[in-house]
């Protein structure tokens, strides 16, 4: 085995009522004050409020910026990184689900990296650590508190542009998973699908390590398994902390081991239908394992097993199958709906779908997947996605 590097948190914070500690957190390391970035629904609740108390009380100051109400932009990150500079602040706090933590970790890498983030577009181009980075999200799905990378959307080109560095990791991970009482079925399902992918993508893909499996087939087992009862009933503790947990393994695993196909095809699902990415994930997620078994059943196997399917006495690729009826019926039973049922326009769909698996083809995350597809190939799954 080849030398790999695994990264995650310096320090993570995890459990219900973990939230109480980030004044703490924040002043054992001598910071003094926070921009706190999120959006108007966390205001909303309250929870910037008791978020910038619990600063207050152990002599942190705080400034808010409150705007990130859509997926990122690069306007969010300008914007933020005004306040930051101009309320004198020396580290950022952020709050909400993956677009304000992605916002934010935009915007601390900017307020010591001069330029503009579209120039940071890509791997590994960031030439300085950022401003130190709390995250507290209130979702279990995108797992950004605990991963490497940010996507913010360029609105001149309409293009997300990836942006990953090691300097991108959140230096404390706050998860509670109270946080997410708030989030409505429907969030709650697309975020979990959101990060069910995450984890079966990592376990799958080719830049997999022996680490990054261990945080995938829990992250799947707790996900799959858990789902339902946080879908069907937000107050369900278990449920809530066990989804919490998982969707955190998966951001682990995949920021270290990367994601593949369904992520490369989703991205261009969102950009140009402005689908919540959870949802074209969803929409995805079943054709997508179907077309990519045969190049590694035995993973896919193993998938199945962790979502709870019954695969004694079955042949390799059987027990694979099952992990496609698997995740046919999760997406069912939580209601997550098609493309189709979405008013995606059938013709538009076919039209963009060349552009669309060019897309695909230039994130990278294609190439990941255990069987590697044609162009043609990601226009046929687009349009058998549709029929989903």
């Amino acid at each position: 085995m080849q030398p790999r590097e695994f990264i995650m948190p310096a320090q993570s914070v995890v459990g219900s009522g973990a939230v109480e500690q980030v004044g703490e957190q924040c002043r054992k390391r001598g910071w003094k004050k926070a921009l706190v970035v999120s959006d108007k629904i966390m205001q909303g609740l309250g929870l910037i409020a008791r978020v910038q108390e619990l600063l207050t009380t152990v002599g942190i100051g705080s400034a808010v910026y409150a705007g990130v109400n859509t997926e990122p932009v690069v306007e969010f990150v300008q914007e933020g990184l005004q306040i930051f500079k101009d309320e004198g602040c020396d580290f950022v706090v952020a709050v909400g689900g993956g677009s304000p933590i992605d916002a934010a970790k935009a915007i601390a890498i900017m307020a010591t990296n001069p330029g503009s983030i579209e120039q940071f577009k890509g791997i590994g181009k960031i030439a300085t650590p950022g401003a130190p980075l709390v995250a507290i999200p209130t979702t279990a799905g995108t797992g950004s508190e605990a991963t490497l990378y940010t996507v913010i959307t360029d609105q001149k080109t309409d293009i997300k542009m990836l942006i990953g560095s090691p300097y991108l990791m959140p230096t404390i991970a706050i998860v509670d998973p109270l946080l997410t009482f708030s989030s409505p079925p429907g969030v709650t399902a697309a975020t979990g699908v959101d990060a069910l992918v995450h984890a079966i993508e990592a376990y799958v893909s080719v830049k997999r390590q022996p680490m990054t499996d261990i945080f995938c087939l829990s992250a799947i087992e707790l996900i799959a398994g858990n789902i339902r009862q946080a879908w069907s009933n937000g107050n369900n503790i278990e449920a809530r902390e066990k989804m919490m947990l998982g969707a955190m393994q998966a951001g682990i695993a995949f920021s270290n081991s990367s994601v593949a196909l369904v992520h490369g095809m989703s991205r261009p699902i969102g950009a140009n239908f402005h689908i919540a990415h959870g949802v074209s994930n969803a929409a995805l997620l079943a054709v997508v394992t179907e077309f990519s078994l045969i190049g590694d059943p035995l993973r896919y196997a193993h998938v199945a097993r962790a979502m709870g399917e019954p695969i004694e006495g079955l042949s390799v690729m059987e027990a694979a199958d099952r992990s496609v009826r698997a995740i046919r019926r999760l997406v069912s039973d939580i209601k997550i709906p098609s493309l189709r049922q979405l008013g995606v326009d059938r013709d538009r769909l076919g039209e963009l779908a060349p552009a669309m698996a060019d897309a695909a083809i230039d994130s990278g995350s294609p190439g990941n997947n255990p069987r590697k597809p044609t162009r043609q190939e990601i226009i046929d799954l687009y349009g058998l996605a549709y029929n989903e």
